[in-house]
């Protein structure tokens, strides 16, 4: 199965994409898409959107698994990400690829095995788990592999619990 990952933002987009047998993890490719902050919020959007429908199509991925909003205080700062998040889920939806949201604590806690790992922590696990030679840069882009690290976990936990 090919998983492609998300990290939603409206300056970075990291994505990474893994295939997984089950049991190994086998690290394809990752990256950002980039938008520049001067440009049109609406062409922002579209340009994301479509650039993560073009990078689903390219590694044929059989499934996304994306980062979900997650904000404590400064909630003008999420409807951004959450804008993102609905032009992934609508390119996404129209290529007919399933999407499946996690929260950073699962991410943090499928990766590390502690839901308040720091951000080192959680990209060295990603190093250590994909057998990587450093860890991958941007932080965006490991933050993406985290997610599909994330989706193959939660499906052999249920593989191994019947559900």
């Amino acid at each position: 199965m090919i998983v492609l990952g998300i990290d939603p933002g409206l300056a970075d987009t990291g994505w990474g994409v893994v295939e997984f047998d089950g049991q190994h993890y086998r690290p394809v490719s990752f990256g950002i898409v980039t938008t520049p902050a001067g440009e049109d919020l609406q062409k922002r959007i579209y340009t994301i959107g479509q650039d993560l429908g073009e990078l689903a199509l390219k590694y044929n991925a059989s499934v996304v698994s994306m980062e979900d909003i997650f904000f404590t205080k400064n909630i003008s700062s999420a409807i951004p990400v959450a804008k993102v998040i609905g032009a992934a889920l609508y390119r996404f939806s129209e290529l007919g690829i399933p999407v499946h949201l996690f929260s950073p604590l699962q991410i943090k806690t499928a990766v590390t095995g502690m839901g308040r790992a720091d951000k080192f922590q959680v990209q060295e696990m990603v190093k250590v788990i994909l057998k990587l030679k450093s860890i991958p840069r941007p932080d965006h882009a490991a933050d993406a592999l985290a997610d599909c690290i994330c989706y193959c976990s939660s499906l052999s936990l249920k593989d191994k619990i019947g559900l």
